[in-house]
């Protein structure tokens, strides 16, 4: 074997072993049977089931309504953390950098441990707010260092023109500043709304009754061998959704071609 070939060799048997099972979920969603160790014919009765689902399609409203707070609410905070952090210097930035990034390290057990703690102890009732706050927590760790890393790269020269122009700090911010960050401020908050749709362990710490979002659902549905073919069609449109959401992310933070 050539040496010029390990790599390439490497890389597609890492690509096998990772897409290798989620090719066997999807291709089981449209089996007609119900077990996937047989195959009876194709099918889309299992996607067909998951408008009959009632619990289903609230699972997936409460999981689109606090993915899109966590969202929105980190595309601010993490925006004004990176400002913050690109912009001024200090023994005190790298303990406010600490804070921002210790969350990504976190492990998700520890911190809905944490976050249960600190509910119960304010004495809040566990809801959906209280798993949008949870996701907010962590989500706003990814948007400050997807906007940082795109200030890393960002002309301040263009303000300064602006501000010699004639444009207050604010003007300069709304209609130069902003317009050129919001591909990677839009980035970042669909980072963050991946993630937080995603999230099964802290979700689960923190959430109450009549509160389930679509992960801590299916974990609770895939007990029943009965639910297993509609968890399969649920997991891939899921996958395509998440794929979407990624390579519209990735295609905001490109670089710009030079003209």
């Amino acid at each position: 074997m050539k040496p010029s070939r390990v790599p390439l060799i490497t890389l597609i048997l890492v690509l096998v072993f990772f897409y290798l099972p989620i090719g066997f979920l999807v291709l089981n969603s449209f089996n007609n049977s119900r077990y996937a160790s047989k195959w009876s014919g194709f099918s889309t009765r299992w996607y067909e089931r998951l408008g009959d689902r009632p619990d289903i399609i609230a699972a997936l409203g409460n999981s689109v309504k606090v993915a899109t707070a966590a969202s929105l609410v980190s595309m601010v905070l993490g925006t004004a953390a990176a400002f913050a952090l690109h912009r001024y210097k200090s023994r005190l930035q790298d303990v406010h950098r600490l804070f921002v990034t210790v969350p990504l390290v976190l492990p998700d057990i520890l911190m809905g441990m944490s976050l249960l703690l600190l509910f119960i102890s304010f004495g809040m009732s566990l809801s959906l707010f209280t798993i949008a706050v949870a996701h907010i927590t962590f989500c706003l760790s990814y948007v400050a260092l997807v906007v940082q890393a795109r200030l890393q790269d960002f002309d301040f020269n263009v303000v300064e023109a602006a501000r010699d122009l004639g444009a207050t700090k604010s003007q300069a911010f709304i209609r130069v500043t902003l317009p050129l960050l919001a591909p990677g401020i839009l980035a970042g908050g669909l980072l963050a709304f991946t993630l937080s749709i995603d999230d099964y362990v802290i979700t689960y710490f923190v959430k109450g009754p009549g509160s389930d979002t679509l992960p801590t659902l299916v974990y609770s549905m895939i007990k029943k061998s009965k639910d297993l073919p509609v968890i399969n069609a649920l997991s891939s449109i899921m996958l395509i959704i998440t794929f979407a959401v990624v390579a519209v992310s990735q295609r905001l933070t490109r670089p710009a071609p030079i003209a």
